[in-house]
C-alpha cells in the first residue's frame, strides 16, 4: 500500500506498529479489550503485546495479502479512537 501511516503508526517489518503508554496495568489492559472487540468486529485481528505493565504495542498486518492494507490503516485510526475508551 503507498499511503503513508496514520499520524503517530510506523512502519516495522511489514506491519503497522504504535505503543501506547497507560497510566496502569487495568487501563493498558481496558484498551486491550476495546481493541480486541473491535478486531473481533471486523474479522481482523492484529499482534498485541502488553509489557511493562502499562505499554500496549499493537501491530497491524494483513497476512493473507503479505502486506499493509487500508483495513490496517482504518483499525489503526480505530486504535487512536479508542484510546480515550
Amino acid at each position: 500500500m503507498d499511503a503513508h501511516p496514520p499520524t503517530s503508526w510506523t512502519e516495522v517489518e511489514g506491519s503497522l506498529e504504535r505503543t501506547f503508554t497507560f497510566s496502569n496495568f487495568a487501563e493498558a489492559l481496558a484498551f486491550v479489550n476495546r481493541v480486541g472487540d473491535a478486531a473481533e468486529g471486523a474479522d481482523h485481528h492484529p499482534d498485541i503485546l502488553m509489557h511493562d505493565y502499562k505499554l500496549v504495542t499493537i501491530r497491524w498486518r494483513t497476512h493473507s495479502a503479505d502486506a499493509i492494507t487500508t483495513k490496517d490503516h482504518d483499525l489503526a485510526v480505530r486504535c487512536d479512537a479508542l484510546v480515550a475508551g
